[in-house]
């Protein structure tokens, strides 16, 4: 680092062959968001970056334009037949398209996919009270690293293969949580970095105030301590998980120009989890 703090040229840590797996948001990616060009910079260093998606808020206004009531159990969107077709039909198709379309039109070779391609993601029903929602028991590497080995950028829609379906009639397809999906796809590819892109600073203390650095364990007492909630306890509970075999688990604000940049190159940037 210079002593301005900046990172210069010679500073820059080579991230060559390193596997990102990185979360981000379902939406239209905001204006002056520079998620996309970030990860396209990662991806011409010569880095294996791993794109997962959610897609929450677009499958709640589509739900709704379909005159379906939506319904949360503990927090949960409940998934009947019909909000699942919805789900499915948003996820793989609408958001995972825009975003592949994002990547190709920044000069990147995206290629998108969902958990159920190759059986990426395997799952069993969460709780019957939920419907098609997912527990993933299962991740398989091998779609994965056959787009980044052949030089591209998965863009992956959280789904899953529903593993135990009661009878033969019955949806092969389960919605999962996008958090916790890119948290089996890192430990899958054992990956070098997992990165999730939110709306905060990074996770903050009972003060409010950012935590820099913590240990799996400090983690999962800030969840049972309730300190941290909603949506915020996926993701640390992804981290946490992952952390085993993942080199380490990072929480950003992808609101911040160049976030994804810095947090990769080592700068103290929202919460790292070791």
């Amino acid at each position: 680092m210079s002593d301005g703090g900046s990172m210069t040229t010679s500073d820059k840590r080579d991230v060559s062959g390193k596997k990102i797996v990185i979360k981000i948001g379902g939406s239209t990616l905001g204006e002056g968001d520079s998620t996309v060009p970030d990860i396209v910079d990662l991806w011409k260093q010569g880095a294996k970056p791993v794109v997962v998606h959610g897609g929450g808020k677009v499958i709640s206004d589509w739900v709704t334009k379909q005159g379906i009531q939506p319904e949360f159990i503990k927090g949960l969107r409940r998934t009947d037949s019909a909000t699942l077709e919805v789900a499915v039909a948003v996820l793989a198709g609408l958001v995972n398209s825009q975003l592949v379309a994002e990547f190709q039109a920044a000069g990147a070779n995206a290629i998108g996919i969902s958990g159920v391609s190759g059986g990426l993601l395997q799952a069993e029903v969460l709780d019957p009270d939920l419907g098609y929602v997912g527990k993933i028991v299962k991740a398989n590497a091998r779609p994965v690293e056959a787009i980044t080995e052949s030089g591209g950028i998965p863009v992956i829609a959280p789904t899953a293969l529903h593993l135990y379906p009661a009878e033969s009639s019955e949806d092969r397809i389960l919605n999962v949580n996008a958090d916790t999906s890119a948290g089996h796809v890192a430990k899958a590819v054992r990956a070098d970095f997992l990165v999730f892109q939110t709306d905060v600073e990074g996770v903050l203390d009972a003060r409010r105030r950012l935590i820099p650095r913590m240990t799996r364990s400090q983690a999962m007492d800030l969840i049972a301590g309730g300190i941290a909630a909603g949506g915020m306890i996926p993701k640390i509970e992804a981290c946490a998980d992952a952390v085993s075999v993942v080199g380490s688990g990072h929480i950003i604000d992808g609101r911040r120009a160049g976030a994804l940049l810095a947090c990769v190159q080592g700068e103290d940037i929202g919460t790292r989890i070791i």
